[in-house]
């Protein structure tokens, strides 16, 4: 016996476009796909950046110090989109009494040393400066308060050109390896 009703219905249910995946896992890997589609295109907001003149600032950010901890670090990525040099000078967090602009590197003897770089940091003229774990980074001292994972902090960074900006670092969990957000 011919049924008209249910040759329309199976008629539009291949019309639909969801019509055609009738498996679980058909319509599961829509949706991972879909989920992954959204991440991808998203995941540059997240990053955040601050400019100041020429001077971009992309996602400052930090680690969770464990409690009692004395110091934390600040890391970024300097682009400098004008035709002269410029130079980052000096820093401030508002959870240190005391913030520097600082290098580590490996000594003569094959030891890593850390200092203060006095005369500030040098950004190219269209070129960048990553600061990053085992490199140039911002040294917060003297901490007020522990650094919590997903409680951003604010700060400022001063250029020697292109003046002060204020900036907020994001702060991943102790020991991340954060160091690519905003590439």
């Amino acid at each position: 016996m011919h049924h008209p009703f249910r040759a329309f219905a199976r008629t539009l249910s291949f019309a639909h476009p969801l019509g055609r995946f009738r498996s679980f896992e058909e319509r599961l890997g829509i949706a991972v796909f879909t989920l992954a589609l959204i991440f991808a295109t998203t995941h540059s907001l997240w990053a955040h950046e601050f400019k100041a003149g020429d001077i971009e600032i992309v996602h400052p950010w930090s680690r969770a110090t464990p409690e009692g901890a004395a110091v934390a670090a600040g890391y970024f990525t300097l682009k400098n989109h004008g035709s002269t040099a410029d130079r980052l000078v000096s820093a401030t967090g508002d959870i240190a009494g005391m913030t520097q602009v600082h290098e580590m590197a490996v000594d003569a003897q094959g030891v890593m040393t850390m200092k203060q770089l006095a005369d500030g940091l040098e950004i190219p003229a269209g070129g960048e400066v990553t600061l990053k774990p085992g490199s140039f980074h911002i040294m917060f001292m003297d901490l007020k308060q522990p650094v919590k994972q997903g409680q951003p902090f604010k700060g400022t960074l001063t250029f020697e050109k292109a003046g002060t900006v204020e900036v907020e670092y994001a702060v991943d969990a102790m020991g991340g390896e954060h160091d690519d957000h905003g590439e």
